[in-house]
C-alpha cells in the first residue's frame, strides 16, 4: 500500500535564503560602473534611463509616461521639468544634470523621437506615438 507522503511535493520557498524587503542603496562608485558599462555597451535606452532614475527618483510609471516634449525645449534637453506624479497627483521638480541631458539628447538623436512622442517607447504606447506623429501634420 502507497503512503500518502509519496504524493506530496516538498518545495521550498521563493525566499528562501534570499534577501527580501527594502535593498540598501546604491554606492556612489555603484551607480558609476553601472553608467560605464551601459556607456561602453552602446544601450543608449537603458542609460537615459538609469540616469533619469537617478536624478530624479521618480517612480518607474511616471518615467516611462514622460514624452519628449516634456524634457525639451525644441533641440534643447531642459535642465529642470515638472511632473505630476500619477500615484499622489502631487507635482515634483526634476533637476536634469548635466550627464542625463547628454543622455537623453543621445537617445532622441538615436531613435529620431519625435516632439509629442513617448521618451521611451515600448510595445504597448508604440501605436499612440504614431497616432501623435500623423495627428501633428
Amino acid at each position: 500500500m502507497l503512503h500518502s507522503d509519496h504524493f506530496v511535493k516538498r518545495s521550498e520557498p521563493w525566499n528562501k535564503g534570499k534577501l527580501v524587503g527594502q535593498k540598501p542603496p546604491l554606492k556612489l562608485p555603484e551607480i558609476w560602473a553601472i553608467r560605464i558599462r551601459l556607456q561602453l555597451a552602446k544601450h543608449f535606452r537603458d542609460l537615459a534611463l538609469f540616469n533619469l532614475a537617478i536624478d530624479s527618483t521618480l517612480r518607474s510609471c511616471d518615467r516611462v509616461k514622460l514624452r519628449v516634449k516634456d524634457v525639451t525645449n525644441g533641440a534643447v534637453i531642459l535642465k529642470r521639468i515638472l511632473i505630476l506624479q500619477q500615484k499622489t497627483a502631487k507635482p515634483v521638480h526634476v533637476e536634469i544634470t548635466q550627464q542625463t541631458r547628454g543622455a537623453l539628447s543621445q537617445w532622441i538623436k538615436y531613435r529620431s523621437l519625435g516632439y509629442v512622442g513617448f521618451l521611451f517607447p515600448n510595445r504597448l504606447n508604440c501605436c499612440d506615438q504614431i497616432f501623435a506623429h500623423f495627428s501633428s501634420f
